[in-house]
């Protein structure tokens, strides 16, 4: 880093001198000179000054105890230090993977008194470092962090640029520019693709209804967070086998996921993907929804239900076959059953088997407990009832306990019947008792550790679909960093676009922290915690003011490093007094 001196001859012929701190930066083999700060005209610079600047900024950055007093001295103090190492690697990445250009391009040439891009940088920004509601996020922005280009913003600028966002994304022309931005850069793969819903409740009292009365975009529907009582949203969404988000969906919260699988299908058919294998779970497994993903030469991979009793599971699993290993916790064989156009393979997880064994003991010793109490209070109501049978006239009080007696072991085996998991292992015989149900048990025995799938591909390998499921997990990590470090919730917003909004934000926070965590071979909450230690220092006197970051450490050097971006400059600018 340098001073730099440079001239211009103006139109009456004569020279003016300007001063620029610049440094020199390799690109392509080729020394060029990258100009970091006009420092202005020649004849106007306060050069005592910037020698009293000079050396109260070497004084800074060597660090002595005794370089506080001298710097005191001098009248340059401290205004402000921000963190601003996270903000920066989140900024690099948001202009390299394109998403500045995309998000620009599609909000078109209308003009903003703040910029948008920036905003929407910052909310998103805010997701990934300390996820707030939009009037703290505006406030973090502004006090608390760093965020180039953007010096302050407020709720009102928040809320107007989720609004251009929702309207530029009416169609996902945002969510497909920002793919297509990153898809050469990342290397995406898209074969397969891994697709996945969950729900997200509102905080709201009432679901929503349209004039008709129907239900409206927040209403009630299966809560997959078991919250019934609240109204909700359903998220889908299309990941990679790396985990990269390749697009979010938002429906009512009364959707099906059985109507879905159509939607995804048409809506990515136009980015033009080439050959897709989608990979989706048991609730998108129906018939219809396989039948639909093979259309236009697709391919799919897909959860078969065991314990629906339809004749392909039965089927599958019980046909004789020897099991190939794939891995140390995996087995796999294939089973044809003649159908065409539609392949099963059987996988068996030993590690999950001895799993299934232990809870389902721990399941039968809780209810031959429970079958072993209600027996004693049925006992013990019967004793009460032998012992005042001789009585000539039974008392009020007697016929009140009888009564007391009989609805407590009738209320105990009701709730051991309706048990959402107990229940399933017990019978009703025709005495009206319950008891174990060992066929039950057996059969489950038989399912221990065992999950069936299906394909259309007749290329791919069983090893292969097997391998390909599991990367499913990957869509339900992205759910749960979403709900989790990402914070998609609580959701106050009321309007439709809003809501929408909101979401699209996580998403485009998911799709940056992705690729940290892949290159830094770190989880982004660690990542995260070094990088905010890197602040931006703002050191004020006499001369002028200077912003100056703190010195870099070894772990955020070698972060850096993995990412590939370039340390930002100790100096960052210079605004002479």
């Amino acid at each position: 880093m340098y001073l730099r001196r440079t001239q211009r001859r103006r139109g009456d012929g004569s020279t003016v001198g300007y001063v620029q701190l610049a440094h020199n930066r390799r690109v392509g083999g080729v020394t060029r000179a990258e100009v970091l700060l006009n420092l202005g005209r020649e004849d106007e610079l306060d050069v005592e000054g910037l020698r009293r600047l000079a050396r109260s900024i070497t004084r800074y950055t060597d660090g002595e105890p005794g370089d506080v007093a001298a710097v005191a001295g001098e009248g340059l103090e401290v205004v402000q230090s921000r963190p601003f190492g996270g903000a920066y690697v989140l900024d690099a990445l948001w202009r390299r993977l394109g998403v500045a250009d995309a998000i620009a391009a599609a909000v078109g040439a209308r003009r903003f008194a703040t910029d948008v891009e920036r905003v929407l940088f910052a909310l998103v920004a805010n997701r990934a470092l300390r996820p707030f509601s939009k009037l703290a996020a505006a406030d973090w922005a502004s006090r608390d962090v760093h965020v180039a280009g953007l010096e302050a913003m407020d709720e009102h600028q928040a809320y107007r640029a989720m609004d251009v966002l929702a309207a530029a994304d009416c169609e996902a022309g945002v969510q497909e520019a920002v793919f297509f931005a990153c898809a050469d850069l990342l290397n995406l793969e898209v074969d397969p693709l891994f697709f996945d819903t969950t729900s997200t409740y509102l905080e709201r009292d009432e679901p929503e209804t349209g004039p008709d009365g129907a239900p409206g975009f927040r209403s009630l529907g299966h809560s997959k967070e078991h919250r019934p009582d609240l109204p909700q949203v359903v998220i889908g969404l299309a990941v990679t086998r790396e985990g990269i988000p390749v697009r979010v969906w938002v429906w009512p919260g009364n959707t099906n996921d059985q109507t879905v699988i159509a939607r995804v299908k048409d809506d990515l058919a136009g980015w033009r993907l080439g050959r897709v294998v989608w990979v989706v779970d048991r609730g998108f497994s129906s018939d219809e929804n396989l039948r639909y993903l093979t259309r236009a030469g697709g391919h799919w991979i897909a959860g078969e239900k065991m314990r629906d009793g339809s004749p392909d599971a039965k089927g599958a699993l019980g046909r004789q076959g020897r099991y190939r290993t794939v891995r140390d916790n995996l087995r796999v064989k294939e089973v044809d059953l003649g159908i065409e156009g539609k392949r099963f393979i059987v996988c068996h997880n030993p590690v999950e088997a001895e799993r299934d064994h232990a809870e389902r003991d721990a399941q039968l010793a809780r209810i031959e407990a429970e079958l072993e109490r209600i027996d004693a209070l049925r006992e013990r109501e019967h004793r009460k009832r032998t012992k005042t049978a001789g009585a000539a006239q039974q008392t009020k009080r007697t016929k009140t306990l009888a009564r007391s007696a009989d609805k407590a072991h009738v209320k105990a085996e009701c709730a051991l019947r309706d048990h959402p998991t107990l229940g399933r292992y017990v019978r009703l015989t025709a005495t009206g008792r319950l008891r174990v149900d060992r066929a039950k048990l057996a059969a489950e025995a038989r399912l221990d550790g065992k999950f069936l799938l299906s394909t259309s591909d007749p290329d791919i390998s069983a090893e292969d679909v097997a391998l390909g499921y599991k990367n499913l997990l990957e869509a339900e990590r992205s759910f749960r960093d979403l709900k989790g470090i990402l914070r998609l919730r609580p959701v106050y917003h009321r309007l439709e676009e809003r809501i929408r909004a909101h979401i699209v934000i996580c998403w485009l926070a998911l799709l940056l922290v992705r690729p940290i965590e892949r290159q830094a071979d770190d989880t982004w909450r660690n990542t995260r915690r070094e990088l905010e230690r890197l602040h931006l220092v703002t050191l004020a006197g006499a001369a002028g003011q200077v912003q100056q970051t703190t010195r870099l450490t070894p772990e955020q050097r070698h972060i850096l490093n993995r990412l590939q971006i370039e340390p930002p400059p100790p100096l960052t600018s210079l605004t002479p007094a």
